[in-house]
């Protein structure tokens, strides 16, 4: 269940009100006329099932509520209600299914914007994973896996794709290359360090009976970076947030840049050109994965979710409307 806030014009309450009254979704409709100051305009608040939300919240929009007014959602952690369960029982799809295209935008979106934290993570668990390398320590190579933070951007480009926002599909790309980039370089760097002070010889590469398949791409590779990809994108709009440490784990992204790293760094070339092969596939993997998968999903909510003569009484928009109708709007 999500509680919706809205600062509306006064001109657009009563289309608003009526939207609310009228729709299957939505319960406890209040209204305040007058009661906002800056900007001046009415408060509206009602509780809307999740099922439901994305089909009300385009409503709204396509009344001029997102332009001319203010839309603020928030998620309700507990609600004892018989109208609510009502509601819910009458919208069709489960709540853990809807996807709320809007909320996911706006999450996704923060996800794609570079910043001293994302770099701060990647690089973290770059080194962690180098140093799980030299020491061929599977434990600390997937606490590194946990740890990196680069899902939330191939999310974000994923739905850029989908959206077609290619601004945003940039602003990812963007953040995933100069995070690799800063990450592996500060790890190579690093690395040279502990080769000229004698804590790390080239050898360490060679034979790692415990951590080797991290690195080296294989057939197999592909098909877990799409199976995690599926997995991630599922828990990011179902809101399962524990299932994404199982998809951190299943993919080789953060491993395979520590290891191009350290074979940088000990003039490794061969390994870090199969680690790069590595980083390339899980990538490709996860971005077709994510894409296929919000697709599904967008089709399969258009054809079976809820439509927006269900939500709300027609309002008069044809020629034939009445002067009064056209006033009151």
């Amino acid at each position: 269940m999500l509680h919706v806030r809205l600062i509306a014009p006064a001109r657009l309450t009563d289309s608003v009100v009526a939207l609310a009254d009228g729709s299957a979704a939505i319960v406890n409709v209040v209204t305040l006329r007058g009661a906002v100051s800056s900007p001046a305009g009415d408060l509206i608040e009602f509780d809307l099932v999740r099922e439901g939300a994305d089909a009300v919240l385009a409503e709204l929009r396509r009344l001029g509520l997102g332009e001319a007014g203010t839309i603020a959602v928030n998620d309700i952690d507990l609600m004892i209600s018989a109208d609510a369960d009502a509601a819910g029982r009458a919208v069709p799809g489960r709540s853990e299914d809807a996807v709320v295209w809007d909320e996911l935008s706006a999450r996704t979106g923060a996800d794609a914007e570079l910043s001293w934290s994302f770099l701060a993570f990647l690089t973290l668990a770059t080194l962690l994973a180098g140093i799980g390398g030299v020491l061929d320590q599977p434990i600390l190579i997937v606490g590194a896996m946990v740890l990196g933070p680069e899902f939330g951007a191939i999310a974000s480009a994923c739905f850029g794709v989908v959206r077609r926002e290619w601004g945003r599909i940039a602003s990812a790309g963007t953040t995933l290359l100069v995070g690799f980039v800063f990450a592996i370089a500060i790890t190579a760097a690093c690395a040279l360090a502990g080769r000229l002070l004698g804590w790390v010889e080239p050898e360490v590469l060679g034979h790692r009976p415990l951590t080797g398949f991290f690195f080296h791409a294989d057939r197999w590779s592909f098909v877990v970076a799409v199976l995690a990809g599926i997995a991630g994108i599922l828990a990011i709009t179902s809101e399962k947030s524990t299932s994404l440490v199982g998809v951190f784990i299943s993919v080789a992204t953060i491993p395979a840049a520590g290891n191009i790293a350290l074979g940088l760094a000990l003039s490794h070339w061969s390994e870090a050109g199969r680690s790069a092969i590595q980083l390339g596939v899980n990538l490709a993997g996860l971005t077709i994965a994510g894409i296929l998968t919000l697709l599904v999903q967008r089709a399969l909510w258009s054809r079976f979710g809820l439509r927006l003569p269900s939500l709300a009484q027609p309002t008069p928009s044809a020629p034939s409307s009445s002067p009064t109708d056209s006033a009151g709007r």
